[in-house]
């Protein structure tokens, strides 16, 4: 099994390796291109190059082909090691089961059917849930990306503080795990939806994340949108579980219970 994943990631490298190479020869190619267009037109010798500027057009085009080709190799291959590795988090979360699995495709379905595209991440940023996000956000990210929503937003929340953050998936992230306190002990979930809605556009759905119920009054009905609820922990969280199924009911949204191993 080994053998086979080695050789796996070297075909992969190898292929990657190609397609820098052929990028590097299109670029010389159009350099040549240029050069020798601005050669005629200085000269005027324009029936004399011709022939040249057709081989390196046809040159190109093959490279170019050829690059489409491999592109098209990589994608396979990336998907196969995507697919591989989203069984593997979703494993990680407790997510292995008949039942557990169902769960999950019933909750990233019921983000996939609702109109709109944007996806607004909610993460419980006090001490309790410090050392949980490293484990998180790759879960996260399959959440994401299976229910094919663009995620807009991520805020965090911790002692009636929040904070809201934008760009890229990656930047996102990265901004979470660097600037977010993961200190503190109440969970101001009312507060925190209370400041997003008046800062942020209400997106197709909120996700919610956290491991304990909120310390304030959550007022669903001034939620724009549902709110799909992740509570984390163990089978002693029943306060927790209970807090984000009302949520979730409340605003139309759905739950899915995560436990990390």
């Amino acid at each position: 099994m080994r053998r086979k994943l080695n050789q796996n990631n070297d075909s992969f490298y190898e292929i990657f390796s190609d397609m820098a190479l052929l990028m590097l020869a299109a670029f010389i190619f159009l350099f040549a291109l240029i050069l020798i267009n601005a050669q005629l037109q200085g000269s005027g010798h324009v029936r004399d190059s011709a022939d040249e500027i057709d081989q390196l057009k046809e040159s190109l085009a093959k490279s170019e082909k050829k690059n489409e080709a491999l592109q098209r190799e990589v994608e396979a291959l990336a998907g196969t090691d995507l697919h591989q590795q989203m069984e593997k988090i979703m494993e990680s979360a407790g997510i292995k089961s008949d039942k557990s699995k169902r769960d999950f495709d019933m909750f990233v379905e019921g983000l996939r059917n609702l109109p709109g595209t944007d996806l607004h991440l909610v993460v419980d940023a006090t001490g309790s849930m410090h050392g949980v996000t490293t484990f998180l956000i790759p879960v996260l990210r399959v959440i994401a990306i299976r229910s094919g929503k663009h995620l807009s937003a991520i805020s965090w929340y911790a002692d009636r503080h929040t904070g809201t953050y934008t760009g890229s998936m990656g930047e996102m992230f990265d901004q979470l795990m660097q600037n977010a306190p993961f200190i503190g002990a109440d969970e101001t979930i009312g507060h925190t939806f209370e400041e997003i809605t008046k800062t942020s556009p209400a997106p197709s759905a909120y996700m919610l994340i956290g491991d304990e119920p909120p310390t304030d009054t959550v007022y669903y009905r001034s939620i724009p949108s549902p709110v799909f609820t992740l509570p984390l922990g163990t089978s002693n969280n029943a306060s927790t579980v209970s807090s984000y199924k009302k949520i979730a009911n409340e605003t139309g949204g759905q739950m899915l219970k995560l436990k990390f191993q």
